[in-house]
């Protein structure tokens, strides 16, 4: 069951990338759908998205909010499943926390390497 489960967010976190990257545009910022987990019961799909540019993720977030009606139906057209779920989409900062230790780590690394 486990497996199946992940196929299923796979084959709609596939999916749904390419519908927003198709149908929807955003000025001046990179939109990328990072995961998607959708409920045992196939009724909800927690959407995370990240967004890499100007401060605009409330608007992206807002953006992708209005067209809730549109993306599971445009969904349900490529991805055949008993229920199509309901989009719930978060905002995903993985990748800005990611950078943020990163850069810390190299803070920590600097003054030791020039003490040797």
């Amino acid at each position: 069951m486990k497996h199946r489960m992940l196929r299923i967010n796979e084959v709609v976190k596939r999916e749904l990338s390419s519908i927003v990257a198709r149908e929807m545009s955003f000025e001046g910022a990179l939109v990328s759908i990072n995961h998607v987990d959708v409920t045992s019961d196939l009724k909800d799909a927690h959407v995370f998205v990240s967004v890499l540019g100007s401060d605009i993720a409330d608007s992206v977030l807002n953006k992708l909010a209005s067209h809730r009606p549109t993306l599971p139906a445009e969904l349900a057209r490529h991805v055949t499943m008993k229920y199509t779920p309901r989009l719930i989409f978060h905002l995903d900062d993985s990748i800005e926390r990611g950078a943020r230790v990163i850069e810390i780590l190299q803070e920590i690394e600097a003054p030791h390497g020039k003490n040797e």
